[in-house]
């Protein structure tokens, strides 16, 4: 696994970086305003989603079947020699062995079967370990990380810890928007499936103690990213002087 830093300095002349942590259910709007509050504050972005997509992908690739889990976890390891990320919010790029799946990874071959690979344990702890090692090397004052079990798992002691939910129907709509060639009603059927699933491994409709619920149901994408942004500088801000 690589990391590919389009402006890479030495991180150990840098003081730890902030850490934004924003978790929520599928069609929150996560991975977008994450990356829009990332570009606004002058972090790096990382989309964790993209990681389970990857793998999900490499497994099929492979000819793994993503249900047997115990093939999965023995795919980790050349997973992590394939798999490069870009952490600039400007550029999305995912490659795995050299070859860009930045769009494939989103399609609904990958979709159908990311959450059997996603609920793994051994899979989420070695995918989190890695988390918690770019975290510690970022090159920007900051980072925003989104995803499940980022507020609870991979960053609780972020300075800022945030829930992007949204009800269903928005998360719904949202959805068809993004996914227009394909009908809506089979859209809904996937997100709900996909909540199901996702419900057996993380509480991602309720915020833990200490993180802060961003509903965006009733306001647009640029609202969204201004409330996210407000209550990211508000935390940062409280707990710099907190730890004075």
């Amino acid at each position: 696994m690589t990391e590919q830093h389009p402006t890479s300095t030495d991180a150990s002349t840098h003081a730890a970086p902030v850490v934004v942590a924003i978790d929520g259910p599928a069609g929150s709007g996560k991975s977008s305003v994450s990356k829009a509050v990332a570009r606004r504050l002058g972090y790096r972005y990382l989309d964790t989603g993209a990681w389970y997509r990857a793998l999900a992908l490499h497994a099929v690739e492979a000819g793994v079947d993503p249900e047997d889990s115990a093939a999965v976890v023995a795919s980790l390891e050349a997973f992590g020699e394939a798999f490069s990320v870009s952490l600039d919010p400007d550029v999305t790029a995912f490659s795995l062995g050299g070859q860009d799946v930045t769009e494939e990874i989103r399609g609904q071959r990958v979709t159908a079967v990311v959450s059997a690979v996603a609920r793994v344990p051994e899979v989420r702890a070695w995918i989190n370990d890695t988390f918690r090692s770019i975290i510690a090397g970022v090159d920007r004052p900051g980072i925003v990380v989104e995803g499940r079990d980022i507020t609870t798992v991979v960053a609780p002691d972020a300075q800022a810890r945030i829930l992007l939910t949204a009800s269903e129907a928005a998360r719904m709509a949202r959805r068809s928007a993004e996914f227009e060639s394909h009908p809506a009603g089979d859209v809904a059927e996937q997100l709900q499936r996909r909540d199901r699933a996702d419900s057996r491994v993380v509480d991602f409709m309720n915020a833990a103690d200490g993180v802060t619920t961003v509903d965006s149901t009733h306001i647009d994408f640029d609202e969204t990213v201004d409330a996210v942004v407000r209550v990211t500088e508000s935390l940062t801000a409280r707990n710099s002087h907190g730890s004075r």
